[in-house]
Protein backbone atom coordinates (compact mmCIF):
# COMPACT_ATOMS: atom_id res chain seq x y z
CA UNK A 1 0.00 0.00 0.00
CA UNK A 2 1.29 3.46 -0.87
CA UNK A 3 1.79 5.71 2.12
CA UNK A 4 0.94 9.43 2.18
CA UNK A 5 4.46 10.64 1.36
CA UNK A 6 4.78 8.42 -1.70
CA UNK A 7 1.33 9.45 -2.93
CA UNK A 8 2.14 13.16 -2.54
CA UNK A 9 5.53 12.68 -4.24
CA UNK A 10 3.83 10.94 -7.17
CA UNK A 11 1.28 13.75 -7.48
CA UNK A 12 3.98 16.43 -7.40
CA UNK A 13 6.00 14.60 -10.04
CA UNK A 14 2.87 14.41 -12.22
CA UNK A 15 2.25 18.15 -11.77
CA UNK A 16 5.86 19.00 -12.67
CA UNK A 17 5.63 16.89 -15.81
CA UNK A 18 2.19 17.99 -17.03
CA UNK A 19 1.81 21.60 -15.87
CA UNK A 20 0.89 24.05 -18.67
CA UNK A 21 3.84 26.29 -17.74
CA UNK A 22 6.24 23.53 -18.81
CA UNK A 23 4.41 22.69 -22.03
CA UNK A 24 1.56 20.48 -20.84
CA UNK A 25 -1.95 20.69 -22.26
CA UNK A 26 -4.05 23.07 -20.07
CA UNK A 27 -7.37 21.27 -20.68
CA UNK A 28 -5.92 17.85 -19.86
CA UNK A 29 -4.20 19.23 -16.77
CA UNK A 30 -7.40 20.87 -15.50
CA UNK A 31 -9.45 17.75 -16.20
CA UNK A 32 -7.02 15.54 -14.31
CA UNK A 33 -6.99 17.94 -11.34
CA UNK A 34 -10.80 17.91 -11.25
CA UNK A 35 -10.79 14.11 -11.38
CA UNK A 36 -8.29 13.85 -8.52
CA UNK A 37 -10.12 16.40 -6.37
CA UNK A 38 -13.48 14.70 -6.91
CA UNK A 39 -12.02 11.48 -5.51
CA UNK A 40 -11.51 13.08 -2.13
CA UNK A 41 -8.30 13.72 -0.32
CA UNK A 42 -6.79 14.48 3.03
CA UNK A 43 -9.42 17.05 3.91
CA UNK A 44 -12.27 14.60 3.23
CA UNK A 45 -10.58 11.89 5.28
CA UNK A 46 -10.04 14.34 8.14
CA UNK A 47 -13.71 15.36 8.07
CA UNK A 48 -14.82 11.72 8.13
CA UNK A 49 -12.62 11.10 11.16
CA UNK A 50 -13.17 14.29 13.18
CA UNK A 51 -16.27 15.90 11.67
CA UNK A 52 -16.50 19.24 9.89
CA UNK A 53 -14.39 22.18 10.99
CA UNK A 54 -16.44 24.93 12.63
CA UNK A 55 -14.95 28.38 13.17
CA UNK A 56 -16.48 30.49 15.93
CA UNK A 57 -15.51 34.14 16.11
CA UNK A 58 -15.67 36.06 19.32
CA UNK A 59 -17.18 39.50 19.37
CA UNK A 60 -14.33 41.98 19.18
CA UNK A 61 -13.80 44.47 21.94
CA UNK A 62 -15.61 42.62 24.69
CA UNK A 63 -12.96 39.98 25.41
CA UNK A 64 -11.07 42.03 27.98
CA UNK A 65 -14.25 43.09 29.73
CA UNK A 66 -15.55 39.52 29.82
CA UNK A 67 -12.29 38.21 31.29
CA UNK A 68 -12.25 40.99 33.91
CA UNK A 69 -15.83 40.26 34.95
CA UNK A 70 -15.10 36.52 35.13
CA UNK A 71 -12.10 37.15 37.41
CA UNK A 72 -14.19 39.44 39.62
CA UNK A 73 -16.93 36.83 39.86
CA UNK A 74 -14.46 34.11 40.85
CA UNK A 75 -12.73 36.30 43.41
CA UNK A 76 -15.96 37.12 45.21
CA UNK A 77 -16.96 40.26 47.05
CA UNK A 78 -14.27 42.01 49.05
CA UNK A 79 -14.88 43.48 52.44
CA UNK A 80 -14.00 47.16 52.57
CA UNK A 81 -12.79 48.25 56.02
Amino acid sequence: MIDERERRAAFRAWVRAHHPDVGGDPETFAAELRRRRAGGGRRDARERRYGPVVVVRRRPGLGLLERWLERRRRRGARDLK
